[in-house]
Order: structure tokens, then sequence, then C-alpha cells
């Protein structure tokens, strides 16, 4: 018979090997947590992992832990991209077609409709705690925001814009844009000057995961709403400095230097075009000296804004870690589309609608980074903001799950936003519901992103194109083709993105036979969708904010 002792140990040894178990069982079956980090108007190059001079280590760290996709696609604008991010559906059918503004038909009501379910609602049905800190956009009624679409706490703007030191209204020429700030649903007034948002966006974020972190076990979807680096062009002087004289050797150089790195990194291949340069953007030796010293001050403060930005994604990792969560943590970073042009409208000359009582960058000043600088900042694409080529709704995109995604890869990906919605909900073990709210769901059109983000494939095999239309500018993606027409145009271009994403060479007159088959594609969605004639449609005067509503600014 053993001794006492040897039973004693035995048994002790048995408790601390069974509660180890149950441990590792307890996580290897724990529901993952998810976090979403979308940025406002950020180029396709503008982040160190794709090309960048930007200082931004924490999105670095997560690209070179995670994975890259050199294709992913936004809607090319802020609400309907936000309309497609949070439902899964296309924005049409989301009912946010055009913008935030109601224009008279389902499709084109300015707010998400009830058969488009959130990321919130189904995820906390699912049991998550769903969490938004940031830019809403997909409604401003009291029946529309947040709170009132499955998330448990938010903090942030309703809105699609704000200045960054206070909430006072925009000033859009003689007009005046209204800024809502929220907490839940309470309206929040903080003196002016006393913090700068972006980090407010930050420290709530961190904030609601500590207060989370209380329901022990329960999973999270943290979803996060940078408004950087939307204008109005404003950073704090600490960040400004960084990058003081970076931006002397002007676009063109800069440009360059981008498109070295992007090759190296492997996210831009050899084979493939770059865009041509922009005629409306003027050559950097071309410029007086004071010029000069008027644009490089512009993309000290972008710069300093994205800085600050990656500052904060770096407070949610620490806090992450922290919490000892980011083992079981899926993240993801994207932008709501390219950056944003318009030279022509807010030319040193003619600088259109602006609120300059202090020198740019400060919360005195209101600009704009402008096509100039935009042009590099969506390297290697070709156009802007609100554009259906390339530079319009081209992304970088960066995930990042330990132990399940490969790190340091890079894949084609050709993905869309509305398949983050079946992604996170296969993830989570979530069944999207039928009917929710008394309302019948929209079947979800995207595809899981698993496959490719854990390797099994490299690029998405969704079994139809993919489609975009917005205020009469069209495009549809199928395997290697794209073709687009802008408004007022309706004549389709066509372009082999395989070897051509700069959208150098026009084919369609080449290849009619591909343009008849995709325009065919175009319009069987668009019947189905809720798409009507922009003309028919098109409001009086532009609605929402500059360079966001109408016929894109070349």
């Amino acid at each position: 018979m053993l001794n006492k002792k040897i039973m004693k140990y035995l048994i002790a040894l048995c408790v601390i090997l069974t509660g180890s178990y149950y441990s590792v069982a307890q996580n290897k079956f724990a529901k993952p947590n998810i976090i979403l980090i979308m940025v406002d108007d950020m180029g396709y190059s503008d982040i160190g992992a794709y090309g960048s001079e930007i200082k931004t280590p924490n999105l670095d760290q997560l690209a070179s832990e995670g994975i890259r996709l050199k294709e992913f696609y936004n809607n090319s604008i802020c609400a309907p991209t936000r309309a497609s991010l949070l439902t899964g559906q296309y924005p049409h059918k989301a009912g946010i077609g055009y913008f935030d503004v109601n224009l008279g038909l389902p499709a084109y009501q300015g707010y998400l409709n009830k058969e488009s379910l959130t990321l919130g609602e189904v995820l906390k049905q699912g049991g998550y705690s769903t969490l938004l800190s940031g830019k809403w956009h997909v409604g401003k009624d009291s029946l529309s925001l947040p709170n009132q679409r499955g998330f448990d706490q938010f903090y942030g703007i309703a809105g699609g814009a704000s200045d960054y030191f206070d909430i006072d209204p925009l000033p859009l020429g003689n007009a005046a844009y209204p800024v809502a700030l929220y907490r839940n649903n309470t309206r929040l007034s903080p003196k002016k000057d006393s913090y700068y948002f972006t980090d407010e966006i930050g420290n709530n974020a961190t904030q609601f995961l500590e207060e989370q972190n209380k329901e022990k076990g329960k999973p999270f979807f943290l979803y996060i709403a940078f408004t950087a680096p939307h204008w109005p062009l404003q950073a704090l002087p600490e960040d400004i400095a960084k990058y003081k004289g970076k931006y002397d050797i002007g676009w063109d150089s800069l440009r360059v230097q981008r498109l070295q790195r992007q090759r190296q990194l492997g996210i831009l291949d050899s084979k493939q075009t770059v865009a041509e340069h922009d005629p409306e953007v003027p050559y950097w030796n071309k410029l007086t000296y004071d010029e000069q010293q008027f644009w490089k001050a512009k993309m000290e403060v972008y710069a300093a804004m994205i800085d600050r930005m990656d500052q904060n994604v770096g407070k949610v990792l620490t806090k992450l870690k922290e919490l000892k969560k980011d083992d079981n943590t899926l993240i993801i970073f994207i932008s709501d589309n390219g950056a944003q042009g318009g030279y022509s409208s807010y030319s040193p000359l003619k600088r259109g609608i602006v609120k300059n009582s202090g020198p740019i960058g400060t919360s005195g000043s209101f600009d704009y980074q402008e096509q100039s600088w935009a042009y590099v900042s969506n390297t290697p694409l070709r156009q802007y903001k609100n554009n259906m080529h390339e530079g319009g709704f081209g992304s970088p995109f960066i995930a990042w799950f330990p132990n399940k995604i490969k790190a340091g890869t890079i894949a084609k990906g050709t993905a869309h936003l509305i398949d983050l919605a079946p992604t996170f909900y296969e993830l989570a073990g979530v069944k999207y519901p039928a009917k929710f709210d008394g309302a019948t769901s929209h079947a979800l059109v995207g595809k899981s992103l698993l496959p490719v983000l854990t390797g099994q494939v490299t690029e998405v095999n969704r079994g139809e194109p993919l489609f975009w239309e917005r205020a009469g500018n069209r495009a549809v993606r199928k395997g290697k083709w794209k073709i687009v027409s802008i408004y007022p145009s309706y004549k389709w271009e066509l372009y082999d993105l395989e070897t051509d994403r700069g959208e150098t060479k026009d084919l369609a007159e080449q290849r009619a036979d591909v343009v008849n088959e995709l325009s065919a594609d175009y319009t069987k969605w668009a019947e189905r969708t809720g798409v009507v004639d922009y003309d028919k449609i098109k409001p009086a005067t532009g609605g929402g904010l500059p360079g966001d509503a109408g016929a894109p600014k070349k």
C-alpha cells in the first residue's frame, strides 16, 4: 500500500494535470475575439507594410506576423463602404446606394434597412459583446445609431467627419456640417482643445476591452473606426515634428521610392504595370519655392495623423496582451476608400472650402491632402476616392491571428467588404438568422475569407463577379477582367488586371466579347440589387461632404 505522503502527492498531481487539461481545452474551444480596424480616406501605400515612409510600426508588426492581401476592395467612399462592411450586403441592398442622404427610394434611403443585419446584431445574438469606437456614418437619427443596431457600447460620431479638437460644425462654404458625438445614446459636449479625437477613439476602445473583460469567458467583437487621416488636416505638434523636412523631396521622388519599396516587399509584382503620371499633378520641380513650402506642410500633417492612428493601434494591442486575449483574437485592418483627389478644386490659388484661423495642422485649420499627394498615397493605382478605377477602391488589408494565420504571408486575395461578415460568422460559429426582429434577412452575398487567411487558397473563389455602382460610376470585376465607366459617360473601359492593375491599356475595342459579357452581368446585378439610373435620382445639389458626393473630381 502506498504511504500517505505519496498518495497526497499523486492526488495533487492529478488535480494539477486535470486543471491544466481543462484550461487547455477551454482555450482550444473558446470562441475567438474579433477586432476590425478601419481608417478613413487613406491610400493603398500609406502604411509601411505597403511601401510607405510613414512610421506605422504596430501595423507593420501585424503584417509581418500575419497576412497581407494585394487585392482587397471597398466601395470607394465612406457611407456605402460602411454599409457593406457592417452588413455583408452591397450598399444598395442595405439602403445606402448613394450616401447617408435620402433620395426617396429604398436602395437610396441613406440609412441601414432592417433586412440588412449588422455585425453587431448577428454577433450579439451569437453570444458576443459588441463594441464600437469611432465613426458610424450609416444613419443619424435615434433609431439608426449603433446601440439600436446591435452594439452594446458606442463612442464616436454619427456622421461623416469632425474636427479633431472640438465638435463645432464643420464650415462648408455658406453652410455648416453638424457634428454629433456620442457615448452610447448620450450626446457629448467636450471643451474645445481638450482632446484629440484619434486618441479618444483609441482610449475608448481600450476602456471597452477593460470593461468587457469582467464578463468572464464571453468573447468580444470590437470595431474601431478611425476618422484619420480624413480631412481636416489636424495633428498633434509632436507628431508633425517627426516629419519636418521629410517631404521636401516632393511627390514625384516620393512615389518612386514607394514603388521601389512595394516591389521589395512583394506587394507589387515586377510584371505589373503602375498607373501613369496624373496629368493634373504638376511636376514638383516646376513649383515655386513658396508653393513647395505650402504643399509639403500638408503631407507632414497627413503623415502625422496616420502615425498617431498607428500609436493608438499599439495602445489596443498592449491592452489585448495585458488581458491575455491576444492568442485568441483575429485582427483585420482596412481602409474605407482611396485617398481623396480634387486638385483642381482645392489648388493653392483656388482653395475652395477652408477654415484657416491657424497654421495647417492646428485646431484652427481646415485643409485637405489634395490630389498631388493623393497621387502618391494611392501608389501604384490609378485615380482617387469616389472613382471606380483601382485607386478609388483598392485598400491595404492585414489579418493577424496567432497560430492560425502563417506569419509573413502575402496573397492575391481579390476580396471585398461583403466577404467580412461571412468570415466573422464562420469563425465565431454564429448562425446568420433568416429572420431578425420581425424582418426577413437579406441573404449574405460574400464568401468567407478563412480559406485565404489560413493558406488553403490564394484568392477568393466566389463563382460570380464583384460589382460596384455609385453616383453613376460603375465597375465589374470577373477573374482577371474589369470593366469600368465613369459618370456621365456610359462607355465601358476594359482592363486585364492580371498584368495591368495600373489600368494603362483600355482593351474594350479589342475584346468586345468580354465587355458584352460583363455588361450583361452588371445589368442583372443592378436589377436584383435595386440600382437605378443615376440621372433619375441625382440630387439637385451634392449631399454629404466635399469630395463625398456627386461625380468624382479628377
